[in-house]
């Protein structure tokens, strides 16, 4: 799995391409700079966003939701406690 930062756009191993929105794209990005790492919802939101969301806002889930859809259901485990955790495909 590798990221096109010129198209914003995934490549999958099978070689298809997976387009991205922005924020779908700095939010894979941040996941694949830290793989294995806990990353809190906090931690997410302050890389991802230049500007200040609602704490209380369920954004990351969502794009999470997103980005799971597009690359694979097992890509992002949830840990308890509303944390993330990304494992790059073998």
């Amino acid at each position: 799995m590798l990221l096109d930062e010129d198209r914003q756009a995934l490549m999958a191993p099978n070689g298809s391409t997976v387009l991205l929105t922005g924020m779908e794209f700095r939010l894979l990005r941040y996941f694949m700079l830290h793989p294995g790492q806990v990353l809190s919802k906090t931690r997410l939101r302050e890389h991802v966003y230049d500007w200040d969301e609602d704490p209380d806002s369920n954004v990351i889930e969502v794009y999470v939701r997103r980005l799971r859809e597009k690359c694979g259901k097992d890509i992002i485990h949830t840990r308890r406690g509303q944390v993330y955790v990304f494992r790059a495909p073998h």
